[in-house]
């Protein structure tokens, strides 16, 4: 797999977040039936975070561009959904849930707009498709073990962990792209 420093910056950087995010995976309907035993809720939270990251990347979208330095908008996004996520840790019932849900749409609404954006810029002339296949074997293995390990995290030791996890690996993602000159990005 050949890939120019850029993208392996960018990879390295992402696959982290990614996952610490892919911890949560199918966890996620678990978690919130543990604040409420109605399916319909996850679905609801769920649809709540897709309509908030697509209310706030019409926005990105129509001032993303005019970021001078994109990386803030990755870090940004970074950051944004690692406080989302240790906000979890203080959810107690399904407000709190929503109210977390928009936080973390935000992030997204931040953090890929950006994220893309990058990736487009540093593609290998006529190597598009090895770019991104590249990149989508990466990200597939990432969520394959990143979910296995979520599922031994909340077993053995809680959503707690899972969560404080989720947020160190984003911030760690968040320091990573804010030191990286922006010469490489």
């Amino acid at each position: 797999m050949k890939i120019n420093k850029s993208l392996k910056v960018l990879f390295t950087l992402n696959s982290i977040f990614v996952f610490g995010g892919s911890l949560f995976g199918p966890l996620y309907a678990i978690y919130v039936q543990g604040l409420d035993n109605k399916i319909v809720t996850v679905s609801l939270s769920w649809a709540v975070f897709m309509i908030s990251s697509t209310v706030f990347m019409y926005f990105v979208s129509k001032y993303g561009d005019k970021v001078k330095e994109q990386e803030y908008l990755l870090a940004g996004g970074f950051l944004v959904r690692a406080i989302a996520w240790l906000g979890y840790l203080f959810v107690t019932n399904v407000t709190g849930l929503i109210v977390v849900q928009i936080i973390l749409g935000l992030g997204e609404a931040l953090g890929t707009p950006a994220w893309n954006a990058i990736f487009a810029k540093h593609l290998d002339g006529h190597k598009e498709i090895m770019d991104y296949s590249n990149w989508n074997i990466i990200n597939n293995l990432l969520v394959a073990l990143s979910t296995i390990l979520g599922g031994v995290l909340v077993t053995y030791f809680g959503f707690s962990v899972l969560f404080l996890a989720m947020s160190m690996l984003a911030l760690v993602s968040f320091v990573g792209t804010l030191l990286t000159p922006r010469r490489v990005l």
